[in-house]
């Protein structure tokens, strides 16, 4: 039932409203007003009626309860191929902090087929207790079981917090779980924390290109969901000797009620991973070309590293866009990153800041990248940059 109701008896037909709504969720019958499904809830009719003949209605995430119903903090773990993605425990980590400000417990959910183990890791990890769905339904992730197993389980026991990976299988998820229960979403945080006076959890993410930084709230609706970008949180040490609870739920569907079918996965040659990568040497507009990225390249390979690159490298074509680093391509937290010919946008930044050692190489000694490196070597990238190489081999002796 769409949220947006029209007053029939305040309705004067003018046909205002229908010529507002970008979504032809308006159309006039019978010189009156009527409503369908594609109704987003958007409000913009609202302003345009001059009888003041719509009204639209904006329940809590769950009609009748209490906000303060909702207890614990939430992490979904994503698993493929029986492997937990270390996103989630650096989530883990995060959730396991705001829970012992709250004063609330840890709850970790696991789906998947054959994954007890990864139940057991999660208890490692910091949860307090774990929902397990294993199921040969579960085993490839596939938005409708998944997302059905969850929503149930939110509605059942009213998490405070939801945290999620952003990545392509949690925001997906995510997105689904938040309609479907009437919550809000945060998108690609890069902070959390708890407000003491009101509980709310303080989601914070680049806004407007990375040029602000947005506090988000959500003080209406429950569960908090928020996702996470991977590598922003430093990952916690698992404990073995934790103990925890693992309740095992059944999954949703059958398998002839999942609408998809997954046939198969193509792995992409010569993928690369920036993300797990301990040390990266990136490039960026100061290295000339395609061709500047030779160097770069040789020296990873010494180093046992990978290449990573700007967004103005990518953008030029010089290399293909997994090398990206920065708000709009991958959050990275190596232990040593070195940036070769990147000036130090505030959306690279954003992305590799966190990183322990920060090796900063460029012609322009007020470049902001200097701002943030350990170490800053003013001079030109295809000079410098060969010698570094050779000075490495030759004390490894190669």
């Amino acid at each position: 039932m769409p949220l947006l109701q029209v007053l029939a008896d305040k309705c004067i037909g003018c046909g205002a409203c229908v010529e507002t709504c970008h979504f032809g969720a308006l159309a006039m019958v019978n010189d009156v007003a009527v409503v369908n499904e594609a109704c987003t809830a958007c409000g913009a009719c609202l302003e345009a009626c001059p009888a003041e003949a719509l009204v639209l209605e904006r329940p809590t995430a769950t009609p009748g309860d209490k906000l303060d119903s909702y207890r614990g903090v939430w992490v979904w773990i994503e698993q493929f191929d029986g492997e937990a993605g270390s996103i989630s425990w650096e989530m883990m980590g995060q959730a396991r902090r705001l829970a012992d400000e709250l004063g609330s417990p840890v709850t970790a959910c696991v789906l998947g087929s054959n994954v007890r183990h990864i139940a057991q890791e999660a208890i490692a990890f910091g949860a307090d207790r774990v929902f397990l769905a294993d199921d040969p339904t579960l085993a490839t992730y596939r938005t409708e079981p998944y997302n059905r197993v969850l929503v149930s389980l939110v509605r059942e026991h009213r998490p405070e917090i939801l945290l999620l990976g952003a990545s392509a299988r949690g925001r997906d998820l995510a997105g689904a779980i938040a309609t479907e229960i009437n919550t809000g979403l945060t998108a690609d945080c890069t902070g959390l924390e708890i407000d003491p006076e009101t509980r709310l959890l303080r989601q914070t993410r680049p806004a407007f290109g990375g040029n602000i930084m947005a506090t988000i709230l959500c003080p209406n609706h429950r569960p908090q969901m928020a996702t996470v970008r991977h590598r922003v949180f430093e990952m916690p040490t698992p404990d073995p000797t934790r103990q925890g609870q693992i309740i095992d739920i059944s999954a949703a569907l059958r398998e002839e009620e999942i609408a998809t079918k997954v046939v198969g996965f193509i792995r992409e040659e010569g993928e690369v991973n920036v993300a797990d990568a301990k040390i990266i040497v990136s490039g960026g507009r100061g290295v000339g070309g395609p061709e500047g990225f030779a160097p770069l390249r040789e020296l990873a390979q010494v180093l046992g590293g990978a290449v990573g690159a700007s967004r103005a490298a990518v953008d030029a074509g010089w290399i293909p866009y997994p090398h990206q680093v920065g708000q709009t391509g991958r959050t990275v937290r190596p232990d040593v990153y070195i940036a070769c010919g990147i000036s130090g946008a505030i959306q690279h930044l954003a992305g590799m800041q966190t990183s322990k050692i920060i090796v900063a190489i460029n012609r322009d000694p007020e470049a902001p990248i200097f701002g943030v490196a350990t170490y800053g070597v003013v001079g030109d990238v295809a000079k410098i940059v060969p010698e570094l190489t050779k000075q490495i081999k030759s004390k490894l002796g190669r």
